[in-house]
């Protein structure tokens, strides 16, 4: 602790300091897109159009006294919110 202390009133960094900070940077590229999930996500997108026509259908059909947002809101935020965790990565 007081050694700590010695260093900060010298304000004299050690002779070291800047090489054990930082050892090794390395960069890579950004992952190549997979095909076969970007498709997996389409057709996912589908079924939740689907499903949403078909929610606002049967609420109108047999008089649901909910709003069918209840339903169709939770699904196409959480799918967003998936595609963009996906689409941002790297």
């Amino acid at each position: 602790m007081f050694s700590n202390l010695i260093q900060l009133i010298s304000r004299k960094p050690p002779v070291d300091y800047e090489r054990v900070f930082v050892r090794e940077v390395t960069v890579r590229g950004k992952a190549p897109r997979n095909r076969r999930l970007e498709r997996f996500i389409a057709i996912c997108w589908v079924l939740i159009v689907l499903k949403s026509a078909a929610v606002v259908w049967l609420f109108g059909h047999y008089h649901v006294p909910v709003n069918p947002l209840w339903v169709i809101g939770p699904t196409v935020a959480f799918a967003a919110l998936c595609t963009a965790v996906y689409l941002l990565r790297d």
